[in-house]
């Protein structure tokens, strides 16, 4: 088998597994009232233990690890000494009432989808969700916008469209976040399915008014007609691959941006109550090393089987088409495999790093339970804030020890960036002017004429706004683009201009007119002075100062100044011991090209083209490192 060869998920597989993944309630009804009324009881089944599971790519490492439903002699779980029993657990609602009645002590979902049910759960001591394992990150879903949303800040006013409860919703949380917008600047639409005839692609086909949805892969590329890797794992899979859909496209349609880009939003999860994990911990430790032992294993077999072949990996794609059944998965090849292609498991180093990197602040443990908790209450799942409890599993007992890879529990920091690469490709975006339209956001901030410092005490939002921002979007560049204020260029174009005869000038009523070679001549059309200087209209034989030199100092200024921003980011991220990575950071200088006013006329005008511009840029993968797994 070809390694280049592609594994597409059909839609047909997606429609079938998502239309039961999530609860089909009213998005503003409180989670509380859509799990109804149930008696807390204790768990009442260990052996075997009851462990749920839900249609998604993550899941092969537990049914590898356990044999099948049932704990298979010789298996993973077995060989820890355990008997589990895996359940269906798309309807999470169920998964939730199951919690509480004792019927397995384990929830499995996405960490936003356990923050819905925070306050149900951790109304009582005993049923308190103690998180504990990250199992994959998501990288195949994906915001499609109408052509006039070019960037995060236009969704205010708009009209949205997400599934009712699903993964969804965490991620348009993530979009507003982005764009300072909350959940009352937009109109949501809510559908009851994730994909087919009720879902959000179908009815922003089908509804103009609408100008964006959240989707997974084929309805993405049905709705855009892109090419992308439907199952690739690599960063930046927002482009580029064979088109196996059908579905009528929209008219200029296209990605906003996707969970390629938007990498660290979407984060799989166990939870176990916490009643049980206190006089169970051991139990649930073996579990845990058992399932992150089976993920080392399906990665090393998925790629055995991608390079050649490997029968230990096509029997574990029939036994998920078995578990799933055929009407989920109709192909061993295309969907079995490209069900576990297209998730990111993250191994054991991404969970040290998920819960014990004091670093990792912004998507951690910490940042997401505070993120979920936020989104769970102000969007009306819950009425309080109950914390969601950290793992304090060690990674380093002998239970993860001895059999897994990763041995080493200290937190872990693998570069993400290939330094010389993002920095050419965001140069490039830039020399060929496209640099706007790959970006997402961009915000600013003003400094002084002789400025070269730039403290936190000034800049502590800005810089705080940029840390978060490079770790949510995991897979995109900040590119720091520095401006200058083209006054001194202006009036040095006119001087020259006049004395050699380029330019003319007429008053009329104390206002001045400028012509050359007899037609008007605009000082605010920044673009076409900038080509004029480059082509040294106004250097040759005159005395005054040279506006390509003017020009040239200001662009040299503008990178020293970016340049500056960035360390300053750094030195604020490292003094606080906060993760950041700084090749994912990008100076650009752009000089006098991009003035916020053409012609400034007083101090105050000019001012605001003295600026620092932080854009959010999308980038290829091939300026990201590749792992296996992503931590």
């Amino acid at each position: 088998m070809s390694l280049e060869k592609k594994y597409p998920i059909s839609i047909f597989l997606f429609a079938l597994i998502l239309m039961f993944l999530c609860p089909q309630s009213n998005a503003e009804d409180l989670f509380s009232e859509t799990v109804g009324a149930v008696t807390i009881q204790a768990v009442n089944s260990t052996t075997p233990l009851v462990v749920p599971y839900i249609t998604w790519g993550g899941e092969a490492a537990l049914f590898h690890a356990n044999g099948g439903l049932q704990t298979k002699p010789g298996s993973i779980m077995s060989n820890l000494g355990l008997n589990l029993k895996l359940v269906p657990g798309n309807d999470f609602p169920q998964q939730v009432r199951d919690y509480l009645a004792g019927k397995s002590p384990i929830l499995r979902g996405t960490f936003r989808m356990i923050s819905q049910a925070s306050e149900v759960i951790g109304r009582d001591d005993r049923t308190k969700g103690v998180v504990f394992g990250q199992l994959t990150w998501s990288a195949g879903d994906h915001f499609v916008a109408r052509s006039h949303i070019k960037k995060l800040t236009d969704l205010k006013g708009q009209k949205v469209v997400l599934q009712t409860g699903g993964p969804h919703v965490g991620m348009l949380y993530d979009l507003l976040w982005t764009a300072r917008l909350s959940k009352s600047d937009v109109n949501i639409v809510w559908v009851d399915d994730l994909t087919g005839p009720n879902g959000p692609a179908e009815r922003f086909r089908n509804d103009d008014s609408i100008a964006g949805c959240f989707v997974i892969t084929p309805d993405m590329v049905a709705l855009t007609d892109v090419f992308v890797p439907l199952v690739s794992t690599s960063p930046g899979a927002d482009s580029q691959s064979e088109d196996t859909s059908t579905g009528k496209t929209v008219p200029g349609a296209y990605v906003v941006v996707g969970t390629a880009t938007l990498s660290r939003s979407i984060a799989d999860v166990y939870a176990c109550r916490k009643d049980f994990y206190d006089t169970n911990k051991e139990t649930i430790e073996k579990f845990f090393a058992g399932y992150l032992k089976g993920a080392e294993e399906v990665v090393k077999l998925k790629n055995a089987y991608e390079h050649s072949d490997s029968e230990e990996y096509a029997a574990l794609l029939q036994m998920m088409q078995d578990i799933y059944g055929a009407e989920v998965l109709p192909t061993l090849e295309e969907d079995a495999h490209g069900l576990i292609a297209d998730c990111i498991y993250v191994a054991q180093p991404g969970n040290v790093a998920f819960f014990n990197d004091p670093t990792n602040r912004v998507t951690g443990f910490e940042g997401f339970n505070k993120a979920g908790l936020d989104m769970a209450v102000n969007w009306g799942f819950a009425t309080k804030r109950y914390d969601l409890i950290p793992s304090d599993l060690n990674f380093s007992s002998p239970t993860f020890k001895n059999l897994l890879m990763a041995t080493d529990a200290t937190p872990v920091h693998r570069k993400r960036f290939k330094a010389e690469t993002v920095r050419a490709e965001v140069e490039a975006l830039n020399e060929n002017n496209v640099l706007d339209d790959k970006t997402l956001i961009s915000f600013t901030i003003q400094f002084e004429p002789n400025q070269d410092t730039f403290s936190e005490t000034q800049y502590r939002g800005e810089f705080d706004r940029v840390v978060e921002l490079a770790e949510k979007y995991g897979n995109a560049a900040i590119a720091i683009k520095g401006h200058t204020d083209p006054s001194k260029m202006l009036a040095t174009i006119i001087r020259t201009g006049l004395e050699r005869g380029i330019l003319k000038r007429t008053e009329t009523g104390g206002n001045y007119r400028y012509l050359m070679n007899g037609q008007p001549f605009g000082l605010k059309d920044t673009r076409t002075l900038v080509k004029l200087i480059q082509q040294q209209k106004f250097d040759e034989g005159s005395n005054l100062e040279d506006p390509y030199q003017i020009m040239d100092a200001g662009l040299q200024l503008s990178e020293q100044r970016a340049e500056v921003v960035k360390q300053s980011i750094i030195t604020y991220a490292h003094e606080r011991n906060i993760r950041l990575e700084a090749e994912q950071i990008v100076p650009v200088g752009l000089g006098v090209k991009e003035p916020v006013i053409a012609k400034p006329t007083n101090p105050t005008q000019a001012a605001k083209n003295r600026r620092v511009e932080f854009a959010l840029v999308k980038v290829s993968s091939e300026v990201v490192v590749h792992s296996d797994f992503d931590f």
